[in-house]
């Protein structure tokens, strides 16, 4: 899974006050045995009360409704509260409340069962899923858990989104240098469109037919922040910034012959643009990217 910081995790078997202002929030953590196999429901691992129960959660929405405590005051005891332990990974179910978008898989090097119970586990906290690098056969492990999750085989994404129908607002754009680049360019878009952006995508316009993005310019120039994707010499994003006002978010990729180095040649290319308002994401880390032009795009937050 990917990481957006430090966990604060709760001592076994102590309980004690954590204080927030003038509020206190009395938590209790207990440990249990630990069980690695999934169970039939998904939900029969550890159960350590790491998160808050009815009764806290009541008590705090009373002290709210007396006027003891302030609605920020409330969400800053709820940002503090931990995560929720399966024994070989720590799902984190406040992400979503500290940082405006729940915690994403990283689905390689993971086996298919761990990332099926981690998705279930965050399914069932209300939170939008998102599986990178993901495998078909990880695929099917979701599946069985969460039957309305699709796969997108080119970003090679499971996505479960909690909510589709609500609206997105516009703003990204995503801009590929060649097909070869695509994969890439959708774990963006998906990225960005499950952040609650709505995504245009203008693929295979690299700079070897430039005609093919000069008559994009107008579109372009619409959109509020932008990601480009590029391999080979990695030249696309220096051109596309030099034409917009929006910031750029340039992603090199790993396509390219012997001397592209795995993607290398590109990223130094983009580290040394000479055009200002372009930032470099690792080499093929589409997730990165579409996150990054998401919050630009959305300036409050993600609305995940």
């Amino acid at each position: 899974m990917k990481q957006s910081g430090p966990t604060r995790r709760q001592p076994r078997g102590l309980k004690f006050t954590l204080t927030f202002g003038n509020s206190h929030c009395q938590t209790a953590a207990s440990a249990q045995p630990r069980r690695s196999a999934l169970g039939s429901a998904g939900y029969n691992q550890i159960e350590r009360n790491q998160a808050i129960d009815s009764r806290q959660l009541s008590e705090l929405l009373e002290r709210i409704q007396r006027g003891e405590t302030t609605v920020p005051e409330a969400l800053e005891e709820l940002r503090s509260l931990p995560y929720r332990d399966l024994g070989f990974a720590k799902v984190d179910h406040h992400r979503s409340l500290r940082r405006g978008f729940p915690e994403v898989i990283f689905g390689q090097g993971k086996a298919p069962e761990q990332i099926a119970q981690i998705a279930q586990e965050l399914a069932r906290g209300g939170h939008h899923v998102l599986v990178t690098r993901a495998s078909e056969e990880a695929f099917s492990a979701v599946q069985r858990v969460l039957p309305q999750a699709r796969y997108h085989p080119l970003a090679r994404c499971i996505v479960d989104e909690r909510s589709i129908d609500r609206p997105k607002k516009a703003g990204v754009s995503v801009v590929c240098a060649g097909t070869a680049d695509i994969p890439v360019a959708e774990e963006a878009a998906l990225t960005a469109e499950l952040m609650g952006n709505a995504v245009e995508r203008l693929y295979d316009v690299g700079i070897a037919g430039l005609h093919r993005l000069l008559e994009q310019v107008p579109r372009l120039q619409q959109a509020r922040s932008l990601v480009v994707v590029a391999g080979m010499e990695g030249a696309l994003p220096s051109i596309v910034s030099g034409l917009v006002a929006a910031p750029v978010v340039a992603v090199p990729t790993s396509v390219g012959y012997g001397a592209s180095f795995g993607g290398l040649a590109a990223l130094l290319a983009m580290l040394n643009s000479c055009s200002p308002g372009i930032a470099v994401v690792n080499i093929d880390n589409g997730f990165g990217a579409g996150y990054m032009a998401g919050l630009i795009n959305l300036g409050t937050g993600p609305r995940g």
